[in-house]
């Protein structure tokens, strides 16, 4: 595959379920935010008063009058050609919601000039398309090199012997974002050029691919610089919601914060101890040679007792993994261990962290316990946990926010 035209620029907005969240986003419709005018999800309606948890800020209670438009659109609509006309008593808990204040409004509650929805249940149907065309169509990894005049993209994907280099090729129409600094919102990503993409970031393009998966004509790409932290757990404050760990790499003492974004997972000893012989090149932990094979039924929750999630797409993807083992690839096996939450956490706990860039302070995307065979080979297991956290991941990102 050749890049038809050299990558200049990229206006078009896209949808990542999984790194991009569906939001009322259009080119028209649903541009940049604008005083009198918010974005968000309702939470409650009480009569004529919706009440609604924008993407940004807090909560605002909004009163729709008899003179209020309303209408309806579908996921991707960029403008109100093809809107439907509804009525209070259509609008649903759940739904996607586009405010317009009214400015000439009185009285302490603000008033609506316009509202317009995206039904809870269409963005589920657009997401899990956007899941599937992801998974058949998606790839990632960490980014190895950028040649921007020739808009070429060289990706790796995968660990040690199983490493699979991938070139993204991006032209005029590709689509490209880069994560918000300090962010773990993929809804918050904004358009960036291809020279902002650096060797060490984490890349996700999706497109038409060769036969072999080593080369993509990419539609749309999501990249971004993270921080890979492997340690032990040294403290955890309950309050904040932070845990303190040490970094095997640079020696210091992080604080790492656990947001209702974060991925995390446990891994089964036999699943690490396995993954780390093969990261190694050495004979799988069962005693046999080649690769561990993925878990025949692995649970679906952890002790936690939530259900997991899918991130890839907004990453909510199954994509192009960490390598293929027998049963599925490293992505789909990292994603059927089970689910944990904060309070799972105990203080000598091994883990391995993508997080937010940072020094001392950062905010987990992805987190993984019962790693301490992989903590002998931290520069092995890198790859594994990057690529899983843009790829197979879930965190609230392709979810209705």
């Amino acid at each position: 595959m050749k890049s038809k035209t050299i990558f200049r620029g990229y206006a078009r907005r896209t949808e990542w379920v999984g790194v991009l969240t569906l939001t009322l986003a259009g080119a028209l419709l649903f541009s940049q935010p604008a005083p009198g005018r918010f974005v968000g999800t309702i939470t409650a309606i009480n009569g004529d008063t919706l009440t609604v948890k924008p993407d940004n800020g807090e909560v605002r209670h909004v009163q729709l009058p008899s003179t209020a438009v309303l209408k309806r659109v579908e996921p991707g609509q960029k403008d109100l050609s093809a809107a439907e006309t509804i009525q209070l008593t259509d609008i649903e808990t759940g739904d996607r919601v586009l405010v317009r204040l009214d400015p000439n409004a009185t009285g302490d509650t603000p008033q609506a000039a316009q509202i317009v929805t995206i039904k809870q249940a269409d963005v589920a149907k657009k997401q899990q398309q956007e899941r599937e065309d992801w998974a058949r169509s998606g790839v990632g990894g960490l980014v190895k090199s950028v040649d921007p005049t020739a808009g070429v993209i060289v990706v790796t994907s995968g660990s040690g012997a199983t490493m699979k280099i991938i070139k993204v090729h991006v032209s005029t129409s590709s689509v490209l974002k880069r994560y918000a600094p300090a962010s773990v919102r993929f809804d918050l990503a904004q358009p960036g050029p291809i020279d902002a993409i650096q060797a060490g970031d984490q890349l996700r393009a999706r497109g038409t691919k060769n036969a072999d998966g080593t080369e993509i004509d990419a539609t749309e790409v999501v990249s971004g610089s993270f921080r890979n932290i492997s340690g032990t757990i040294a403290s955890l404050d309950v309050a904040s919601s932070t845990v303190s760990v040490k970094d095997l790499l640079t020696k210091k003492q992080v604080t790492i914060h656990i947001t209702p974004d974060a991925q995390m997972h446990t891994m089964p000893e036999m699943m690490a101890r396995g993954l780390a012989a093969r990261l190694k090149g050495t004979a799988s932990a069962n005693g046999g040679a080649g690769p561990v094979s993925a878990p025949g039924t692995a649970p679906g929750s952890g002790t936690g007792g939530g259900q997991q999630r899918s991130w890839g797409g907004n990453g909510q993807m199954g994509g192009q993994g960490a390598g293929q083992g027998r049963g599925g690839d490293m992505q789909q096996m990292l994603n059927r261990t089970p689910v944990i939450h904060f309070a799972d956490l105990k203080k000598g706990d091994a883990v391995m962290v993508v997080s937010t860039a940072g020094s001392s302070d950062v905010t987990a995307i992805a987190l993984l316990t019962g790693v301490e065979p992989l903590l002998e080979a931290p520069e092995a297991s890198r790859n594994l946990l990057s690529n899983w956290s843009m790829g197979s991941g879930g965190g609230g990102e392709a979810e209705a926010q």
